[in-house]
């Protein structure tokens, strides 16, 4: 079983950037598919972006492409996702999100979860 956690977050002016990781132990981050969603208050928790156990293959949601990148450090067990442009509907708490067998954009496709961590973007 892997542990997640989430670290990176804060306040940023609108246009801003913020580098968001995540710290896996327990296991070894290359044995899992990883994740990143958010939620915002009174909203359903959304995907955000993925990459899969190899680093390969990277999948975004159309509303941060080009703007956001997820990226693996396996030597330090750690997942990335560098946020660019952000916007102030992007206000949300951040989850990191991790499966050993499934890749994609469901957050049921995710068995493992970390405790989130707040993104304020003023506007």
């Amino acid at each position: 079983q892997v542990q997640l956690v989430e670290s990176g977050g804060g306040l940023v002016q609108a246009g801003g950037s913020l580098r968001l990781s995540c710290v896996a132990s327990g296991r070894t981050v290359t044995s899992y598919h990883m994740a990143w969603f958010r939620q915002a208050p009174g909203l359903e928790r959304e995907f955000v972006a993925a990459v899969d156990r190899g680093g390969t293959t990277a999948m975004y949601a159309d509303s941060v492409k080009a703007r956001f990148t997820i990226s693996r450090d396996n030597a330090e067990n750690t997942v990335h996702l560098q946020m660019n442009s952000l916007k102030f509907e992007e206000t949300a708490v951040y989850y990191c999100a991790a499966d050993p067998h499934q890749f994609g954009r469901r957050t049921d496709a995710y068995a493992y979860w970390g405790q989130g961590t707040q993104v304020s973007v003023s506007s």
